[in-house]
């Protein structure tokens, strides 16, 4: 797909972070683009943003991915507001983190969590996949992440949920190349594997899960992160819970402020490498150098010292340990 004008392109989480980029950029590129997420608030901003020309579609849908019954409304929205049969691009970028500790954390934030980043992709595949079928030439992309291909954020912090389904992503979108060649020839498959990117997930993990901000963490969840900061080598025995409720919003806002790839980075790597046809999509110098790692010896990366050498390689060096919520 050399170019992405005229072309019809869905795109999942659009309200922030890469979703808020790819939307943006994709109608800077001449697409017409359905964005979805569960803030309607963000999605307006995102349009504000993108400023459409005249003639373009830009259209903005609540829908929460975890739903099937909402997706596949979702599916039955873009048809009709863009009078189309077919789309050309689906991007399932939606995400959250959270759901870290599987022994002795919260089911239902778990399975919360891994439905949104599991099954939103699933079920996104099953919505829109005859309406990329339809269509002369087709590209979906899955966006997974290095924690698809490392189930880790360092050795003492629990990252089960997310792992297992940026795992499920990573193989299914690779299953997926061979079914589509087999099926439907016309139409590729690409899965995204960023590093650290400058997003809003760790801010806006709380507001889908329901457990609210950093700043209005319960005591017990104050005491759980003062016990991961503890294991993380801080001393923070004495700090104040409001202290620690401060510390902990500000490492999210870092986290999307100080990254080492912007969202916008991000998102031209994704739609140029879907211009080249590339099937993985690494996005983050530091994604490359875990990857690398990783595959050098795989059998010791989740030995404590295995954190040593990703940071020897001068990545994600102040955010592993700290919180479940920080990996995109």
């Amino acid at each position: 797909m050399d170019s992405f004008k005229e072309k019809i392109a869905v795109v999942t989480g659009g309200g922030t972070g890469m979703g808020r980029e790819l939307v943006c950029q994709l109608i800077a590129e001449g697409a017409h683009v359905a964005m979805c997420d569960v803030s309607a608030e963000n999605m307006a901003e995102t349009a504000s943003l993108a400023n459409p020309v005249e003639g373009q579609r830009l259209t903005s849908h609540v829908c929460d991915v975890s739903s099937e019954a909402l997706m596949l409304a979702f599916r039955d929205e873009v048809a009709e507001q863009h009078a189309t049969n077919h789309i050309h691009l689906l991007f399932n970028n939606a995400g959250i983190g959270g759901g870290g500790e599987f022994v002795t954390g919260d089911r239902d934030l778990w399975e919360r969590t891994f439905a949104v980043c599991w099954y939103g992709v699933y079920y996104g595949c099953r919505a829109f996949i005859d309406m990329l079928v339809a269509a002369p030439e087709g590209h979906v992309v899955n966006t997974s992440s290095v924690n698809g291909f490392w189930a880790s954020v360092g050795p003492n912090v629990s990252h089960t949920a997310y792992s297992a389904a940026k795992f499920a992503v990573k193989g299914f979108t690779e299953a997926l190349v061979t079914d589509l060649r087999l099926n439907a020839p016309h139409v590729k498959a690409s899965v995204v594997m960023p590093g650290h990117i400058g997003t809003s997930i760790a801010l806006n993990t709380g507001k889908v899960l329901g457990t609210g901000d950093a700043l209005s963490a319960s005591a017990e969840d104050v005491q759980a992160i003062r016990e991961r900061l503890k294991a993380a080598g801080m001393p923070v025995d004495n700090v104040p819970d409001d202290h620690i409720r401060e510390m902990m919003h500000q490492r999210a806002l870092d986290f999307r402020d100080k990254a080492p790839t912007t969202a916008a980075d991000a998102a031209t790597i994704i739609l140029n490498d879907v211009r080249a046809g590339r099937w993985r999509i690494l996005v983050g110098d530091d994604a490359y150098a875990l990857d690398e790692l990783v595959r050098a010896d795989p059998e010791a990366v989740y030995n404590p010292d295995f954190i040593d050498r990703v940071r020897a390689a001068g990545h994600f060096g102040g955010l592993i340990n700290a919180t479940d919520d920080t990996a995109q």
